[in-house]
């Protein structure tokens, strides 16, 4: 059976702390995107049909965009993607036990989230 894998809703942006505060005015007060903050502190953006959550993160010298993907089998998934050269990563973020998901970076080293969403 195929592996199916789709793009989530979700895109974080993980910004430096330098860098933070600007980034979310351009969204909010150049751009005008609607603010959301269900997830705090992080700050969301609707952004067309996706979620853009943008992170603090005091360790990072630059910015990451890191992108979501949705399967039916996140193990099965993550399997398939490693095989064909996608690198595991789950140390870059705890998703928390139970959680039907983990971290891969593609061949340019853009960390995805790979998970079983709640309403497939």
């Amino acid at each position: 059976m195929p592996v199916e894998i789709k793009g989530g809703i979700n895109i974080a942006m993980k910004v430096p702390s330098h860098q933070y505060e600007t980034v979310v005015a351009f969204y909010r007060d150049v751009v005008g995107l609607p603010p959301f903050d269900e997830k705090q502190p992080a700050k969301g953006f609707i952004l067309g049909p996706n979620r853009l959550w943008i992170d603090e993160m005091p360790q990072l010298s630059q910015a990451e965009v890191w992108l979501e993907l949705f399967t039916d089998n996140h193990e099965r998934a993550l399997t398939h993607l490693a095989a064909h050269g996608a690198v595991r990563c789950d140390a870059v973020e705890e998703l928390g036990e139970g959680f039907r998901g983990g971290w891969v970076m593609n061949p340019a080293n853009i960390v995805h989230l790979v998970r079983e969403p709640d309403a497939w």
